[in-house]
């Protein structure tokens, strides 16, 4: 019985598993949330149940991706705000699992913290929820450490992975691309994750006041700029696959423009973007100016405002542009794919 699980020893060394019990009991209301066809009602088993369904589909295939949120998590211990960190940790997963073509179904989670702080883990797990949610994934499992010592009492790391489902004939097929293509992009809604430790390290978040409204971010503080979620774009792509032939998809992180875009672009071939067709957002700007970073760093670090990447045939980029937008995505056209060794060329 859990209620005469209890070490007097254990919880000297600074770990008190009541404390984790607590904090499974907090966030089932949020987890419920996340339920989904296929997913087991229960939770806190030691395996996370998930029956699939493969009615429609001649040979699926499983697609995972897994992923963290980075020195991100120091913003929201700076902030004290730990509801939010959870949607980037999904969306770090499952907008990589989508460029593959594949519909997230089910993600695990990892917390490992100094200290297991019942509503903290709750808050945290919330935000994996809400990021589960927007995905339309089931959390169907996870695992949360106390591990004092190792983690500062009051820090803690977040991780996890997505497992999707795709039919083998819809994998993203990048041969299929050709000179004459074009690349829409799918704005960002900030740094994402990706990219903190330059972050930090320019504008001396640990010694600067965060919490200040900055003219330069629209009355938002750097803080609350910083902490913006990385958006999920899961169900606008999903509406896409189904009506249009997307050639390439690539999802904006670390590495930038530079590393990412080729990697949905096949040998032989590259994109030519023109700088100012980029919707640079403000946050980009003001971290150039601050670091003095280099025009061809920040492309090569940060998304810019670009947060996924399209290529589409000419003839389909009206449709394109329709289906995403009637989705929720401002999206628009941001290069042509052209014949080149350079992957992509910033004009």
């Amino acid at each position: 019985m859990v209620e005469k699980s209890f070490s007097e020893s254990y919880a000297k060394a600074g770990v008190d598993i009541t404390a984790g019990y607590k904090a499974v009991e907090l966030m089932k209301k949020h987890i419920a949330r996340t339920m989904v066809s296929g997913t087991a009602e229960d939770i806190g088993g030691f395996g996370g149940l998930f029956q699939l369904d493969l009615t429609g589909y001649k040979n699926p295939v499983l697609v995972s991706g897994t992923d963290g949120v980075g020195t991100k998590l120091k913003m929201a211990f700076l902030m004290d705000k730990h509801d939010t960190v959870g949607i980037d940790c999904v969306a770090m997963c499952v907008n990589d699992v989508i460029c593959v073509g594949a519909k997230p179904l089910f993600f695990l989670d990892y917390i490992a913290c100094g200290k297991n702080v019942p509503e903290k883990i709750a808050d945290i797990v919330k935000g994996v929820c809400d990021g589960c949610v927007q995905a339309g994934s089931a959390l169907v499992g996870g695992e949360t450490a106390e591990m004092p010592g190792f983690y500062p009492i009051d820090e803690y790391d977040l991780a996890g992975f997505s497992v999707g489902i795709v039919e083998k004939s819809k994998v993203i097929d990048k041969t299929k691309m050709k000179e004459g293509d074009i690349m829409i992009a799918l704005p960002s809604s900030g740094v994402h994750s990706n990219g903190f430790s330059l972050v930090r390290k320019v504008f001396d978040v640990e010694n600067a006041d965060i919490k200040k409204p900055l003219e330069e971010l629209g009355g938002k503080s750097l803080g609350e700029t910083l902490l913006t979620p990385t958006k999920i774009y899961v169900k606008p792509m999903l509406a896409l696959f189904d009506e249009v032939q997307v050639k390439g998809v690539s999802h904006i992180t670390g590495g930038g423009f530079y590393e990412n875009m080729p990697r949905s672009i096949p040998k032989g071939l590259g994109v030519k973007i023109k700088k100012e067709d980029v919707r640079v957002l403000p946050i980009f700007k003001l971290l150039q100016k601050a670091g003095n970073i280099s025009e061809h760093d920040m492309f090569n670090t940060y998304n810019m405002g670009v947060g996924m990447s399209v290529v589409v045939a000419k003839e389909d980029v009206d449709k394109t542009l329709q289906i995403l937008k009637a989705n929720g995505e401002d999206a628009y056209v941001i290069g042509e794919i052209i014949k080149s060794e350079d992957g992509v060329v910033l004009c």
